[in-house]
């Protein structure tokens, strides 16, 4: 595999960041007079984009609106509060990073946390420095599981899509690197809206970042020696 960039998801992925992600869809139901909703349930929700968090989290509203902009307002308000208070690396992370690193790879993430969330909240938890390019869910006209948001960091890169590998937790990624061309492996601790990964089309799963890492180090060493 001629690899030499890694492209990685970012919630459910790098970071457990649904008790911030609750928190702040849970007061923007308060806000619109609704009762909290359980944590597990909010993570349903997640995975393709804020939009798409607001509008489920709100399907109980007597009048839905036309409009979730006042919603959406809301919950970017109560989440630019509590951005990355409660998020937490998941085991391996750093270990995978640091293993990608020493291997030469060139890393990104590519993610549909809007921008102006994904580097505080990368910055705050001291992973920015191990990224070279950040790809938020506003950056491109489409989010994943449309290629785009790929395709735009393989450009911005300078490399083929053949030469980069996808690591995510979900359909969207899965959907969005297949279409992009991108080799991609799943791990299984994530949002995936609920549903297990096993089913979906991916290069392999790992049960963590480290793990991504030996997986890639050990094809390169297969290859490098065929």
């Amino acid at each position: 595999m001629n690899i030499f960039s890694v492209l990685f998801d970012l919630d459910g992925t790098l970071l457990d960041t649904i008790p911030d992600l609750a928190s702040a869809c849970n007061a923007m139901r308060i806000d619109l007079g609704l009762p909290a909703l359980p944590e597990a349930r909010i993570a349903t929700f997640v995975g393709k984009g804020s939009e798409n968090l607001v509008q489920r989290a709100l399907t109980d509203l007597p009048n839905p609106p036309a409009d979730y902009s006042q919603a959406l307002e809301s919950f970017y308000y109560h989440y630019q509060l509590c951005n990355g208070q409660h998020s937490r690396l998941y085991p391996g992370v750093l270990e995978g990073l640091n293993d990608f690193q020493s291997q030469g790879l060139r890393l990104a993430v590519v993610t549909n946390k809007p921008e102006q969330f994904a580097r505080p909240l990368l910055e705050k938890t001291g992973l920015a420095h191990y990224f070279e390019l950040i790809v938020g869910g506003d950056t491109c006209p489409r989010k994943k599981p449309d290629p785009m948001p790929f395709v735009y960091a393989c450009e911005q890169m300078e490399l083929s899509p053949s030469q980069a590998l996808v690591i995510g937790d979900s359909m969207n990624d899965a959907q969005a690197a297949r279409a992009a061309q991108i080799p991609v492996l799943l791990v299984p601790y994530g949002y995936n809206e609920g549903r297990d990964v096993q089913s979906l089309d991916s290069d392999g799963i790992v049960a963590s970042i480290a793990d991504a890492a030996t997986w890639l180090r050990a094809k390169r060493d297969t290859l490098s020696t065929s």
